[in-house]
């Protein structure tokens, strides 16, 4: 049993005991929560597509950690023209772990 599910423009196919790291979600550490952007379920013997989203199964989760990922560069540069420009970033994200799939 799995599902594919949306976070902030985002797909993941997501199973039980599943540990998945998503952008960052404003919950605290230890925190439970339920993920309804589901768009589709898939079961031994049935399989259900949303149309956006699946309405009578939704998925509970957990918060385990928050952080931020290695900094990736960003380099331009024009040859010849004395031109450089250097900037970092570095994306948040959350660590979940997927404790359950439930079909009402």
């Amino acid at each position: 049993m799995y599902a594919i599910i949306q976070n902030s423009g985002k797909q993941y196919k997501v199973f039980e005991g599943l540990k998945l790291r998503v952008d960052k979600i404003e919950f605290p550490v230890g925190k439970k929560f339920e993920i309804n952007n589901i768009l589709m379920f898939v079961n031994k013997n049935d399989t259900i597509i949303g149309f956006p989203y699946v309405s009578n199964v939704f998925i509970k989760a957990k918060i385990l950690f928050h952080g931020r990922d290695k900094k990736i560069k960003i380099i331009k540069f024009n040859r010849r023209k004395h031109y450089r420009k250097f900037k970092g970033h570095r994306q948040y994200f959350t660590d979940i772990k997927i404790l359950s799939i439930v079909l009402c």
